[in-house]
């Protein structure tokens, strides 16, 4: 297999499809001469002409309400944003028409809506932003959220094949920094199946996207401290994984939930409820929840590595879940007093 980055795999599955299926098409401002606002779409209208590459007017919502309209009729657009914090203006469209069409009236509604998202760039308020949590309430859409490029590739696949529309958060700061094999050939990832992106015994870490390798350089810390971490790559958000969270939950007693995205009514959120209300049992420590305050994401690059959870925040809150599970046993230990009467 090929070691692509996870900019290449997106690439090559969006050009993948392109070929096999004539239904496919892509739309976005600046997707077809300039290939793209990161170039994933770069040579894209050489190939499958300026038809099936379509530079759109600067409006999200003129492109999510074509889209619309194209699935509804048999295409499957793939939309771009050329930053996620814009689809904003396509709300209307995609929560009160695209998500509602199919239970409403049994007509699938095909689109996959590409959108970098993320910081770690100083981008600012405007082109940093996590939204998954905003659409994961939103029934009858679904929120992909790849960590790897094999993933990123497959998932892409799997979305374009939906009946429902699908939104793709593509990380940029994974864009050109993460590479992997991906196989040449096509293939997809099923939406909604968590992976396990690191086995564990002592606690378990939920998260997705680029908090991936947050929470792995953290772990590789606590390997010092002879504590093994577990973690959980959800691989997205709507639908979610809960029976592998669960499981995992189970084996470790221990669990910290981990985005990017701010913490108050973040998707953390429903996965700690969950928990608390599936597995309070089988818990050893109170769920930790590590996220972004509840800000706007700064431009200043010391206030936006304040803001965005570091590798140190991570592995203090796996330190602090491991001792108080030590704290608990000491607590439970007869003394030695009571142990001589």
């Amino acid at each position: 297999m090929a070691e692509k980055t996870y900019l290449q795999a997106i690439s090559d599955a969006l050009r993948q499809e392109m070929r096999r299926d004539q239904r496919v098409f892509v739309i976005g401002e600046d997707v077809g001469v300039y290939g793209g606002a990161f170039k994933v779409t770069l040579g894209f209208q050489e190939e499958f002409g300026p038809w099936r590459v379509i530079d759109s007017p600067l409006s999200e919502t003129a492109i999510v309400a074509g889209c619309t309209g194209a699935a509804i009729v048999g295409m499957r657009p793939v939309a771009e944003m050329q930053f996620a914090d814009f689809v904003s203006c396509a709300w209307d469209h995609l929560t009160t028409v695209a998500a509602k069409q199919r239970y409403r009236a049994g007509t699938p509604v095909p689109i996959v809506v590409r959108l970098p998202s993320g910081g770690g760039f100083s981008g600012g308020p405007f082109h940093s932003q996590n939204p998954e949590s905003s659409f994961a309430h939103i029934a009858g859409l679904k929120c992909v959220c790849p960590a790897t490029p094999e993933d990123a590739k497959g998932l892409l696949i799997a979305a374009i094949e939906d009946p429902n529309p699908v939104l793709f958060f593509e990380h940029k700061h994974l864009y050109r920094r993460i590479k992997g094999e991906v196989p040449d050939e096509r293939y997809t990832v099923p939406i909604g199946k968590a992976r396990t992106h690191r086995a564990g015994e002592d606690v378990t870490v939920v998260t997705w996207g680029a908090m991936v390798y947050t929470a792995d350089e953290a772990a590789k810390q606590l390997e010092a401290d002879d504590v093994s971490v577990e973690i959980v790559d959800l691989r997205s958000v709507m639908p979610w994984d809960k029976g592998a969270v669960l499981e995992s939950v189970r084996k470790t007693s221990k669990v910290l939930v981990l985005h990017e995205d701010t913490r108050t009514g973040g998707f953390g959120a429903e996965i700690a409820a969950t928990i608390a209300e599936e597995a309070f049992e089988d818990l050893d420590a109170p769920i930790k929840r590590i996220a972004a305050p509840d800000t706007p994401v700064p431009f200043s690059p010391p206030l936006e590595k304040a803001f965005i959870p570091q590798v140190d925040d991570v592995a203090a809150g796996l330190r602090e879940l491991a001792q108080n599970y030590m704290n608990c046993l000491d607590l439970a230990l007869p003394s030695p007093r009571t142990q001589d009467a």
